[in-house]
């Protein structure tokens, strides 16, 4: 049987080079592509899925959020972060969310090929081109500020990537389905745990912390 793959990335000619990639390896069948990552959860309700290559800065859930959702609903599915970030926090926020692979954008088609066997294997595989410091980050201790940053709840950095890419909060409730007194309570512990007051300061800190891109 043909190993089951998902494209997330919110770049479709970028999504496209990937197909053609994946396409030419007869193991591989692309069952369905995403451009957020929103839509990658709900396509796993749909389809049976071996991997997921996973971009990271995808508008209304990132990929490091999808990642830490699919892997607590969907263990067995293994997670190729395929990104254009080689900062630490990017390559510790995939990892820990659960991937088993992290690639940077511009690697060769060979080397995603490999790092898709590698994690069916259950192992992990990352890009070389990532340096040893950023490996170093994650295999060791984080940093004293990110150990001493509050934690936010999954729920609560949806809302927030969601407050920061500009969407009302109608809009917000609608998305994730919960009322709008939820997410105005959401909204104040946010507030609260950043002690950030202002749109465009709880913007920076979601730019910040690769919750959300903008692009």
């Amino acid at each position: 049987m043909a190993v089951r793959i998902i494209l997330a990335d919110d770049h479709t000619l970028f999504r496209e080079g990937l197909l053609t990639i994946l396409n030419a390896e007869l193991e591989f069948k692309v069952v369905a592509q995403a451009d957020n990552g929103r839509d990658v959860v709900k396509l796993l309700r749909k389809h049976e899925v071996d991997v997921i290559i996973m971009d990271i800065a995808m508008p209304e859930l990132n990929g490091i959020e999808a990642t830490r959702q699919i892997t607590k609903d969907y263990p067995e599915v293994k997670i190729v972060a395929l990104s254009m970030h080689s900062d630490s926090h990017f390559v510790t926020g995939m990892l820990k969310a659960g991937a088993k692979g992290y690639l940077l954008k511009d690697c060769a088609g060979v080397e995603l090929i490999k790092a898709i066997r590698e994690v069916l294997l259950d192992r992990f595989y990352i890009s070389e081109e990532i340096s040893t410091t950023v490996l170093q980050d994650y295999v060791g201790k984080l940093s004293d500020e990110d150990e001493d940053a509050p934690e936010l709840s999954g729920r609560e950095i949806e809302v927030l990537q969601l407050i920061a890419e500009g969407k009302p909060t109608q809009e917000i409730a609608d998305t994730l389905f919960i009322s709008i007194k939820t997410v105005e309570a959401h909204r104040a512990k946010i507030k609260s745990k950043l002690k950030l007051n202002s749109i465009p300061e709880l913007t920076k800190y979601a730019i910040r912390k690769g919750i959300t891109s903008l692009e």
